[in-house]
């Protein structure tokens, strides 16, 4: 029983065509479906569901919601109550809430977002197969990224009630959810506030990070990417679709990766994400950066943090 690994993203777009555009020949996604109310589903290469992104036009841009994939239907049941001892309200949205897509989780985290838990949707799989499969298909666009990988969230640090949004979203995923802390930064003289934590439940360093923040929203979904070289191939495909890069290429120095950020056409912003990183283990030791070290977490070449990556976000 238990969280197995993130499952899709819904965006909001202000212009469904711009954002189709980009994500599929920018990122390399393909669309799978389009329902009657115009929202549009898109799948990487390497992704076996139906689905990993769902784009909805809107006035605004930014995260309608985000879910994760569990093993069986039964856990649904299991973490209802777990989530719910835990003092969150949840709701069993039925069958076809979402198009393919089995019954669903729906609650809220600490921090407003929403989130959901489904175990089953259509399987329409790779598009390479599994019968003596290519290591990659022909006429990938793009970047060709192979499969949506992380989201990283903003959190409000001083909220009305005053609770620290980002330690009570990273006690409630451990707690609730099984996830497990991988890195975290701290701050405040004693070092006693979790200014930012990543969190895993799969073998990567993170599935899902949470960074404080004056407001809640969203600062990021991540695409993989095979390695340094994949990454600066999508910077050369985003210099060339003009597309709005927030950070060329560089490396973290939390969880590792190599990486490029940069804008769809509604200021959402993705990131196209190499290399392990670091094998996550339950029993591995957590990396703490110091906040007087966070520039180096997060851009480890220059150690300068750029004003955008913290200030931009939807």
């Amino acid at each position: 029983m238990g969280v197995m690994r993130i499952g899709h993203v819904n965006l909001r777009v202000m212009d469904i065509d711009a954002a189709v555009k980009h994500y599929e020949n920018v990122l390399g996604l393909k669309t799978t479906m389009v329902d009657k109310a115009g929202n549009v589903y898109l799948k990487c290469w390497d992704e076996w569901d139906k689905f990993s992104l769902i784009l909805t036009p809107s006035d605004r841009a930014g995260m309608e919601h985000m879910a994760y994939k569990v093993e069986k239907d039964a856990d649904l049941d299991t973490l209802k109550e777990k989530i719910e001892a835990w003092g969150v309200k949840t709701t069993l949205l039925p069958e076809g809430s979402l198009p393919a897509t089995g019954r669903m989780l729906q609650f809220n985290l600490p921090s407003g977002h929403e989130m959901r838990l489904y175990a089953m949707k259509e399987y329409v799989g790779t598009d390479v197969g599994t019968q003596s499969p290519d290591p990659w298909p022909d006429g990938l666009k793009g970047a060709g990224a192979h499969w949506m990988d992380h989201i990283l969230l903003m959190c409000e640090l001083n909220p009305p009630e005053g609770v620290n949004t980002v330690a009570e979203n990273t006690r409630f995923m451990a707690e609730a959810l099984d996830f497990f802390l991988t890195e975290q930064v701290v701050a405040g003289p004693d070092g006693s506030i979790q200014a930012a934590t990543w969190m895993a439940c799969t073998t990567t360093p993170h599935d899902i990070a949470f960074v404080g923040a004056p407001t809640s929203g969203l600062h990021h979904i991540a695409y993989f990417l095979d390695s340094w070289h994949d990454v600066l191939k999508a910077a050369d495909v985003m210099a060339k679709t003009k597309t709005r890069i927030d950070v060329a290429p560089t490396r973290h120095g939390i969880t590792r990766g190599e990486t490029i950020y940069f804008f769809d056409p509604s200021g959402n912003r993705n990131e196209t994400f190499a290399g392990l990183g670091y094998l996550a283990q339950r029993d591995r030791p957590v990396t703490t950066w110091s906040e007087d070290r966070l520039g180096s977490g997060i851009f480890f070449h220059t150690g300068d943090l750029v004003p955008s990556f913290t200030e931009v976000y939807t």
